[in-house]
């Protein structure tokens, strides 16, 4: 279905006239997160009560930034006691629709050592991210990794690094999507729906009202 065309305020009119289509809507997307938490609550709680009094930290990874949208409803559907550690990597600088290969832009947390940790991040596309930080926390000794992302890419020919997510949103055609949190040149995140980036967006370009 087309995205909309009709005369919006400001600069939202501006973002739809660069998107092609509404991918994933903003109702089946709430409804989703809600399950999803639904499924980390029941795994989290079981591996509390195999602990018994052992370390029962949870610590919540987002990847910043694409999944700030992502985490902040998530973890509103998870009513356990976590700690959230940010960390800052990146795959697609600029204007770029393609995986770039990962830049670590602020520390991993050390302290991870016997915590239940749950990495969140918005996509899995090439797989080099979150391949990264799964093997930099692995490396601390937790207790338990798990890996929640909104969106995972089916890739005609492969993912360059395979790795494995307990809990996905979607899976979605190899197509570059923004909205919820996802981006293009730092724009678009403020959308409400995953929506497919119109044709006409050159890169490099900040998008325009045309």
């Amino acid at each position: 279905m087309a995205a909309r065309t009709t005369k919006r305020p400001g600069v939202l009119f501006s973002m739809h006239r660069d998107v092609e289509r509404v991918l994933i809507g903003r109702d089946r997307i709430a409804q989703r997160i809600a399950e999803i938490g639904g499924e980390i609550t029941a795994d989290l709680s079981r591996e509390l009560l195999r602990a018994g009094e052992g370390d029962e930290r949870i610590v919540l990874v987002p990847i910043l930034t694409g999944a700030m949208v992502f985490v902040a409803d998530l973890i509103r559907h998870v009513p356990l006691k976590m700690s959230i550690r940010p960390v800052t990597l990146s795959s697609y600088p600029g204007a770029a629709t393609e995986s770039q290969g990962v830049a670590l832009r602020g520390d991993v947390p050390t302290d991870l050592g016997g915590a239940h940790v749950l990495i969140v991040d918005d996509i899995l596309d090439s797989g080099r991210t979150l391949g990264l930080l799964r093997r930099m926390i692995g490396a601390q000794r937790p207790a338990s990794v798990r890996i929640a992302v909104l969106l995972n890419k089916r890739k005609q020919h492969g993912r360059e690094e395979d790795v494995k997510v307990e809990y996905a949103g979607f899976e979605i055609d190899d197509e570059f999507v923004v909205g919820y949190g996802l981006d293009y040149d730092g724009y678009f995140r403020n959308l409400p729906d995953v929506m497919v980036l119109g044709p006409a967006v050159e890169p490099g370009q900040v998008p325009e009202r045309r």
